[in-house]
């Protein structure tokens, strides 16, 4: 018997594709859903009462919570893909994912984003744990009402959540600067740029920067000098704050910035014509591959926040469904892209959105 999987190979589109055309749930190109309707008829595909009936009976809501994305600031968009491309893998079981978002540097944008997924009474809960107080009432809450959860992309210590999926963060940041230290001289001083959001509650940046510095203590000929930036999306005043740290610290040599938001630095630097900074960065963003392809960026480090998303899913699905614990920490790899392989790099997502350009 043809499956919903053998479909969605010859039509060369995603099972969750599929999956809609099957269920009349809209959202495909007339184009699409024509081809998959003819492979439908051809093999006389039926769609099984008892097995949809049963999944419809065994429903687990599983509720998400992450921060927007924009043009400029997209960073977020992998880890919604992976999310999207795993709801529909994991709908066949009867669970179903929703998904909420919240403006990463308001407190209270992400507690209302909480209140407005608990209406939705999911049996397991998905976050990234932006907000440190915010988070203990959340998690307090989840905790009273029985319902498990796990933390996605930022790791925090203290908490009762199922698993932590992503980035080893700390080995990242001392991973950075291993390379750096291959790409310079033993006696190099090196500019960390934080941003406002770094310094706050967000420990993956406070714990790459622990690693990056760990690895730069043992180098004892190496200095560090520390640039706060208060606004990543305030260009004119990062080319100022920029400008002035160098005019101060004239030999530079190697910058270190610990986010996804390497772009924005690079171009500061750009407009007050620097150029011969050796820079590693986060995350293979369309503006950090930008960058890394024109030589601005020396090495992007991948937290593979496609997967990061997709495993979130797979592994609460697993929980709620076969009783799998995961286990404590569950870290992806650590990608180091150039510009020679980074086209390479996330073809799960790289396919997946090709895929949904059609819907």
């Amino acid at each position: 018997m043809i499956r919903i999987k053998d479909i969605a190979k010859e039509a060369n589109v995603s099972e969750g594709t599929v999956d809609r055309v099957l269920h009349n749930r809209g959202g495909v190109s007339a184009k699409t859903e024509a081809k998959i309707r003819k492979i439908l008829e051809r093999s006389n595909y039926s769609i099984n009462p008892v097995a949809s009936a049963l999944a419809l009976k065994n429903k687990h809501h599983i509720a998400v919570l992450i921060p927007e994305h924009n043009d400029t600031d997209s960073f977020w968009k992998s880890p919604y893909l992976g999310i999207l491309k795993a709801s529909e893998d994991v709908k066949s079981y009867g669970v179903q994912v929703d998904y909420f978002s919240f403006n990463q540097y308001d407190p209270s944008s992400y507690l209302a984003a909480f209140k407005t997924a608990l209406e939705t009474q999911p049996k397991g809960v998905i976050f990234a744990p932006m907000f440190l107080t915010e988070t203990k009432k959340i998690t307090k809450q989840l905790e009273q009402l029985d319902i498990p959860y796990l933390f996605l992309n930022i790791d925090v210590e203290g908490f009762d959540n199922l698993t932590y999926i992503g980035q080893d963060s700390y080995t990242s940041g001392y991973i950075a600067a291993k390379l750096m230290h291959l790409e310079l001289e033993q006696d190099a001083k090196l500019l960390i740029i934080k941003s406002r959001d770094h310094y706050g509650d967000n420990n993956a940046i406070s714990k790459r920067i622990e690693g990056f510095m760990d690895y730069i203590k043992a180098l004892t000929k190496t200095e560090t000098v520390t640039l706060k930036v208060e606004d990543l999306n305030d260009t004119s005043k990062i080319q100022q704050n920029i400008k002035t740290c160098l005019n101060k610290q004239r030999t530079i040599s190697g910058i270190f910035i610990p986010s996804s938001r390497a772009a924005v630095i690079v171009d500061g630097l750009k407009q007050n014509g620097y150029n011969d900074f050796k820079i590693i960065g986060f995350d293979n963003t369309p503006q950090n591959v930008a960058r890394l392809k024109d030589d601005s960026i020396s090495f992007l480090i991948s937290q593979k926040p496609f997967e990061q998303g997709y495993e979130s899913v797979r592994v609460m699905t697993d929980y709620l469904l076969k009783s799998k614990r995961p286990s404590e920490k569950t870290y992806l790899p650590i990608d180091i892209l150039i510009k020679e392989n980074v086209d390479f790099n996330d073809m799960n997502q790289l396919m997946f959105e090709n895929d949904i350009s059609e819907v």
